[in-house]
């Protein structure tokens, strides 16, 4: 028996009871089975499980290749002329890796928890997206503007599917964009941004017995390292309330072709999180100025930085309606009330709202911290459900009946 909750209005009241909790649960056990392990794998097998779930669910679709076996998919519920709300997901995973009691492509219940390799990131956020889009598809609502989810490939590694549709993107046609990224249903307002920088270091090879003859790539690295970590040092000291500050993490370092010879090449692989208003080429600039203006480089020694990838932050106002729509859906969804939030990740967002212009949040069911890219993750069922009621709610909300 339905409880009506006065908070709701009539057709908010009957999308909230028209989520269907055995589909969601079929589709999340679906889209886990279909892997998309990357790197390592593709994601055509979720991709086409998605995009079977969208054609019986009566969306619009597009398929977009953005490489061999890698395609991106839009799913759109139409609606009216007025700016819509996007969702954004990833079909891929990251490796399962070991650890695992079960077979982590073979999902199953326990204690009111899924579990398997992309539970929580992010394929139980996909299935609650789309149960929401497909309940609210069932009662022929008059969208005020289109419902759409984006769902892209290699969001775990290079991120080329997001930076294939940024550019084709249509600003303007949205009001608002939902990355339903595991938040523990916490509204996330902001991240910060991520980049993979190269430095490679020249140096000039000489006898070890005669180490002034040559030039050491590798002992230039290491000032040049210095500087990276006195940078990070005083960014912690100032960290920023909600997203802390930008870091500088070494990943690895290769140099030299022997004990007995001065190292004429040094490399360096650098993760270099970013605040939303930094990007990675200023960055860059910046540390290979500071390298010159303490002469680690010339003589002999050159240096240079490669940026591998970049992913931008974004950060939302709190008092944009999406923001309050989301954590009110949320509540209303039974999912209790909590404070905005930052995150500590990055995510395709970034690319949303600096290219698309399109405001961001993220939300969605599952822990980050606790789940994702764990052995033995998982989601709970019941948050699952919430995610999808929030879903509908909010999507009603912004864009509901004309």
């Amino acid at each position: 028996m339905t409880i009506p909750d006065p908070a709701l209005t009539p057709t908010e009241q009957a999308v909230v009871d028209r989520i269907d909790v055995t589909r969601l649960q079929s589709l999340t056990f679906d889209l886990i089975e279909a892997a998309g392990e990357n790197p390592g794998g593709f994601e055509e097998a979720t991709v086409a499980v998605l995009a079977d779930a969208c054609e019986r669910f009566g969306f619009t679709l597009e398929l977009i290749d953005v490489a061999p076996g890698r395609t991106n998919l839009v799913a759109t519920l139409p609606g009216g002329s007025e700016p819509g709300l996007m969702f954004l997901g990833h079909s891929d995973v990251v490796p399962a890796g070991e650890g695992w009691r079960t077979p982590p492509f073979e999902p199953f219940i326990d204690a009111g928890r899924i579990y398997g390799r992309g539970s929580t990131d992010m394929k139980g956020g996909l299935a609650s997206v789309l149960v929401a889009m497909a309940t609210i598809a069932s009662m022929e609502l008059s969208l005020r503007g289109p419902l759409q989810l984006v769902c892209t490939v290699d969001e775990e590694d290079l991120g080329i599917g997001i930076r294939a549709y940024a550019p084709t993107a249509q600003r303007g046609q949205f009001a608002g964009c939902v990355v339903a990224e595991p938040t523990d249903l916490t509204t996330v307002i902001g991240c910060r941004g991520d980049s993979y920088l190269k430095l490679t270091v020249n140096g000039m090879a000489a006898h070890s017995g005669r180490p002034d003859d040559g030039r050491n790539a590798i002992a230039a690295a290491a000032r040049v390292l210095e500087l990276i970590r006195a940078d990070h040092d005083a960014r912690r000291a100032a960290p920023d309330p909600l997203l802390g500050s930008g870091t500088w993490s070494i990943g690895s370092i290769l140099g030299g072709t022997g004990t007995s010879i001065v190292a004429a090449e040094c490399v360096v692989s650098i993760d270099r999180r970013l605040m939303p208003d930094e990007d990675a080429g200023a960055i860059t600039r910046d540390l290979l100025r500071l390298v010159h203006d303490a002469g680690i480089d010339g003589d002999g020694i050159v240096i240079t930085m490669d940026i591998e990838m970049e992913m931008p932050g974004f950060r939302t106002d709190p008092a944009h309606p999406l923001v309050t729509s989301a954590v009110d859906a949320i509540r209303d969804a039974g999912g209790g009330t909590s404070e905005v939030g930052g995150w500590t990740a990055a995510c395709d967002g970034g690319f949303i709202a600096r290219d698309v212009g399109v405001p961001c949040i993220v939300l969605g069911p599952g822990g980050l911290n606790d789940q994702a890219h764990q052995a033995n993750e998982s989601v709970g069922l019941d948050e699952l459900i919430v995610a999808a009621r929030a879903y509908a709610l909010l999507a009603i909300r912004m864009v509901g009946q004309v």
